[in-house]
């Protein structure tokens, strides 16, 4: 099991409500797109609020980029204050993200989600579409960068549909 499996199964097995986005989603998409992190939106609700916490308390979050003598605990009450949060576990580098660029939250990501199967786990993936409109509205190099494929990799799933 690779670091963003276990990471995943973690949070799954841990109740919290997420989409899997960025780059991993991507990759599950057929990119060949290699990324450094993972990134999920996740249900902004004290309950996930609480789950997510307690997930991710044994690997140690920590802010990323930030000096260690800053102090730092993810609770409920930091989430519930913050939106987007970029951190270092002692298993993988995690963007939590309630909303995404040209999406929105929880609740507009997964209606368009899709299920894929991981390591015998279902997960919740944003669409190409969700990823593409997030890519393009984010506008940053390395996003812009990934369209044409991710593009490329949609169109190949409409001819594939119409064939079927």
């Amino acid at each position: 099991m690779n670091k963003f499996t276990a990471a995943l199964k973690r949070l799954s097995d841990s109740g919290v409500n997420f989409v899997l986005i960025g780059g991993y989603a991507a990759r599950l998409h057929g990119s060949a797109y290699v990324t450094q992190d993972l990134d999920i939106c996740y249900e902004r609700s004290v309950s996930n609020f609480r789950s997510l916490s307690v997930a991710l308390a044994p690997l140690h979050p920590r802010l990323r980029g930030a000096p260690d003598n800053i102090p730092f605990v993810l609770d409920e009450k930091t989430l519930s204050q913050g939106m987007n949060f970029t951190l270092e576990t002692d298993l993988v580098d995690l963007d939590l993200i309630g909303e995404v660029s040209g999406i929105g939250q929880f609740p507009q990501i997964v209606d368009t989600a899709v299920s894929i199967e991981l390591g015998g786990i279902n997960y919740k993936v944003a669409s190409l579409e969700a990823l593409i409109r997030s890519k393009r509205a984010a506008g940053r190099p390395k996003d812009l960068n990934l369209l044409p494929e991710l593009e490329a990799i949609e169109e190949l799933a409409k001819i594939r549909d119409k064939k079927d």
